[in-house]
């Protein structure tokens, strides 16, 4: 069984979350994860999916406020051994949640191209072409709450 946590910037949990996504983000791609970006982190929701039994985190991501409309999901990251089974799912489901709670009426995000899908199945759809940031093609892609 899995919950759905919200996790404490600068926690021991949210450290847990960084590692989770350098591992299955940012590392396959040969990025690394720049402190620069953490005190920017600070402003953001992270919510983590925890594994009941072993309290094990095995997925993470990130809301980030745009305005007071539209918030960004940003860095959706499922352990490599546990992708498949429906956590990024669970995952954005309860950030759209946490979303629609705090206020928020659109959620955006940059989806790479290999995962398009993914999201389209689940309610968002494309707005804009294909464009590029650090070498990465991504598609905008935007669902009302």
């Amino acid at each position: 069984m899995r919950k759905m946590i919200d996790i404490d910037f600068g926690s021991s949990r949210y450290n847990e979350l960084v590692e989770l996504r350098y591992k299955v983000l940012l590392e396959p791609l040969g990025l690394k994860f720049l402190d620069s970006f953490r005190p920017e982190e600070a402003k953001y929701l992270h919510i983590g999916c925890v594994e009941s039994l072993d309290n094990k985190l095995v997925g993470g991501l990130i809301l980030a406020p745009v305005d007071n409309k539209t918030i960004r999901l940003m860095q959706v990251a499922v352990d490599t051994i546990y992708q498949g089974e429906g956590i990024g799912r669970e995952l954005v489901a309860y950030a759209e949640k946490r979303a629609k709670e705090a206020g928020y009426t659109t959620i955006i995000m940059h989806a790479m191209l290999f995962v398009v899908n993914f999201y389209e199945k689940i309610g968002f759809h494309a707005e804009g072409d294909v464009f590029e940031e650090q070498g990465i093609t991504f598609l905008k892609m935007v669902k009302s709450l």
